[in-house]
């Protein structure tokens, strides 16, 4: 690459940079971060430990975040330099190096700039996901399982923390279903691109003669609510039935009534829970959980109602969404983006950043469009 080239390629790296840390607001994050750190130092921080543990992954993540922005600031700074470097020195073999470099930096500032589309309402919230087996029997089971595993596998790759609060077995094998939250910033913006029905072909390992089997899996995503959250729900509107929580097989792993079914009359929503260790710590997850749906059932019907007003929008979400597809040949598939990889076991593994990239831009481009034919409409 010539000089030139490069000389062209870094002013649009530090434009793009630019643009990003205007979107972000650095001095804001830098606030943000010298507050936190006060409140993390303050002696009795520890009184109440699950808001210490809020206040110093908080902390953690902001200045991860900043650390980020102004780490790329200064790689493109030593690209510079190492290009100049190369032109005095006549050294190819630097001009090879910053090559590498420049691609690793435009990648870098791509996924940075994919974070700045988060700016829904609850995007920066931590993630509820809930993960149900669909047709297809105990194939499906099996599929709800390893989605649920796939979506562990990323958050722990990525340093976030995660924590299973129920699990539903099927008879056979895998899960009926599963609830889990994810804790880091923009948890939810990110991952409710995920929502939706998910697709498996392959050639079933339950069934004796080998035939391929088509099975279906649906990921609810929603927001964690916060204490700050006008969600109200009176006891008339709810029913609690404890049982007993119990393991693969039906094999009990508790003794007592521990486990809670919690269900909202008025919209049928059931939230189930037995992973905490009393029934106190069940039914309070279960609350805390079925307010996030009705948060984010709440803000559904308000953009409906927008919607109703700016008129006939397209649908951004058909039900299927993407197909991992094991036989006759190899292919993980988002049938929204047309994104695809041709390695499914990767895919399963956690390896889902592309598909999560993708996602967020056409949805953005979605909104983008819809925003536009409202604005046609009246005028």
């Amino acid at each position: 690459m010539a000089d030139t080239d490069f000389s062209a390629e870094i002013d649009a790296l530090r434009h793009t940079l630019a643009s990003i840390e205007q979107v972000s607001d650095v001095e804001k994050m830098t606030a943000e971060v010298a507050e936190l750190e006060a409140q993390a130092s303050a002696p009795d921080l520890w009184d109440d430990p699950e808001a210490a543990q809020k206040v110093t992954s908080k902390l953690s993540h902001r200045q991860a975040d900043l650390k980020r922005i102004k780490s790329l600031a200064d790689r493109i700074d030593d690209l510079e330099t190492m290009v100049e470097l190369a032109a005095e020195e006549d050294e190819p073999s630097l001009l090879d190096d910053a090559n590498v470099e420049l691609t690793s930096i435009r990648k870098a500032l791509d996924e940075l700039e994919v974070v700045t589309l988060l700016s829904g309402e609850y995007d920066q919230r931590d993630a509820v996901i809930t993960i149900r087996a669909g047709a297809g029997g105990v194939d499906a089971a099996d599929f709800a399982e390893t989605l649920m595993r796939m979506y562990l596998r990323w958050a722990e790759q990525k340093g976030w923390s995660s924590k299973v609060m129920d699990t539903s077995y099927a008879e056979e094998a895998g899960l009926k279903s599963a609830t889990f939250e994810i804790n880091a910033p923009f948890a939810f913006g990110t991952l409710s691109v995920e929502a939706g029905t998910h697709r498996l072909v392959r050639i079933s390992p339950f069934d004796n003669q080998g035939r391929r089997q088509t099975s279906f899996a649906a990921v609810e995503v929603v927001p964690l609510i916060e204490s700050d959250d006008s969600i109200e729900i009176p006891e008339n509107e709810i029913k609690v039935d404890v049982f007993r929580s119990s393991g693969p097989g039906g094999q009990s792993v508790n003794t007592t009534d521990s486990a809670v079914r919690m269900t909202h009359i008025p919209t049928g929503i059931v939230v189930s829970m037995q992973n905490e260790k009393s029934q106190i710590q069940n039914r309070a997850a279960a609350l805390r959980v079925l307010q996030s749906r009705l948060l984010l059932q709440r803000k559904a019907e308000e953009d409906a109602k927008k919607k109703e007003m700016a008129g006939d929008v397209k649908a951004s979400w058909g039900d299927q969404m993407r197909s991992y597809v094991l036989n006759p040949y190899q292919m993980v598939k988002d049938l929204r983006t047309g994104h695809e990889e041709g390695n499914p076991s990767a895919v399963f593994d956690g390896a889902i950043d592309d598909f999560i990239d993708a996602g967020i831009r056409w949805r953005a481009e979605q909104a983008k469009e819809a925003a536009a034919e409202a604005e046609a409409d009246k005028g």
